[in-house]
């Protein structure tokens, strides 16, 4: 499941790296130490010519979805890449597109750009990418599928309002600011939960019903991600101002705390309860991380270098990025040994 990355903000180096698996395994508990825990080996994936890619997403079958750059003006591009083949998606006429999930049927979501430079949320299927239009404004987002391929996003209202939406049978639906004056919609279960944000506070809708999470003691919080047992990860603010993950076991949030850093974000949850996300180290670097039972394990890319993790898939697979050479991200999925 998409959310604004942290790779975004690294700067474009000039060097390129061709794709690569290298067995690596890092360990390390929430003081930043060495910890006994299970071992990844990650899996470079390469680019679709261009410099930079992300994985936003993997299914059951190890199919994954995000984003690359494309020469030669280093526009991205959405993709999904299947038994080491990357297939550029294209786009809805415009320049740009961006893929955030991918349900085990092999459809696929997101967002472009059109020719006349809106930004519309897409499902793609078959082959071919479909404009899933907004409330009335401006620009949409989709964000997540789930297995009955109802898709979750935000849209502009006519009225100028940021409003979360399912989109199912053909069709998008308003629902409602979910208790603030704005609403983004970030993931939906197979029991059609909906997760996300709304003036900054995460949310959970069930149903005809939302629940507003709190925070771990600051001003927001964020849920990011919801798996088929409605577990919630996330991310929250703390009393002192850093920013830590969370999961949320349907009574209250539990702080995942960091590889030693001053902050980490959950990005997605297994149905074994498993959270993946990112979190800065006491090098300063910033390092994947999957979290389970207590335990954060860092997931570095080859050689250890910098990443990012952004999914789960039900296998335990994790996809996200890592740096390849100074600058540059590669699209990584961390297969466990």
């Amino acid at each position: 499941m998409y959310r604004p990355r942290l790779a975004i903000l690294l700067a474009l180096g000039s060097l390129a790296c061709a794709g690569r698996e290298s067995p690596t395994e890092v360990a390390m508990d929430q003081a930043g130490s060495p910890a006994a825990a299970a071992t990844y080996s990650p899996l470079i994936l390469g680019t679709l010519g261009g410099q930079n890619s992300w994985a936003n997403a993997v299914n059951g079958a190890g199919v994954v979805v995000g984003y690359s750059s494309t020469p030669p003006t280093g526009d991205v591009h959405a993709f999904r890449w299947r038994n080491g083949n990357m297939k550029d998606l294209g786009t809805l006429g415009g320049p740009t597109s961006i893929a955030t999930d991918i349900n085990a049927a092999g459809q696929i979501v997101g967002y472009s750009e059109t020719a006349i430079g809106q930004e519309r949320a897409f499902l793609w299927e078959n082959g071919v990418m479909h404009n899933l239009g907004t409330l009335g404004g401006g620009y949409s987002r989709a964000h997540a599928i789930s297995p009955e391929g109802h898709v979750v996003g935000y849209s502009e209202t006519a009225a100028g309002n940021q409003r979360a939406f399912i989109w199912r049978d053909g069709k998008m639906y308003n629902l409602g600011p979910l208790g603030g004056s704005y609403s983004i919609a970030q993931d939906i279960n197979r029991k059609s939960q909906i997760v996300g944000e709304s003036d900054l506070r995460a949310f959970i809708k069930t149903g005809s019903s939302t629940l507003r999470l709190g925070t771990l003691g600051g001003v927001y919080s964020r849920a990011n991600a919801v798996n088929s047992m409605g577990l919630v990860a996330g991310s929250s603010e703390l009393a002192n101002g850093e920013e830590h993950a969370f999961l949320w076991n349907g009574r209250k949030l539990r702080d995942l705390g960091t590889l030693g850093g001053d902050f980490s974000v959950g990005e997605d949850v297994g149905d074994d309860g498993s959270v993946v996300g990112t979190s800065r180290a006491p090098n300063n670097e910033i390092y994947a991380f999957v979290w389970k039972s207590g335990t954060m394990t860092a997931l570095k890319g080859h050689g250890g270098t910098r990443s990012e993790a952004f999914a789960i898939g039900p296998d335990g697979t994790i996809a996200g990025t890592s740096e390849v050479a100074q600058g540059v991200m590669h699209a990584t999925v961390w297969r466990r040994q």
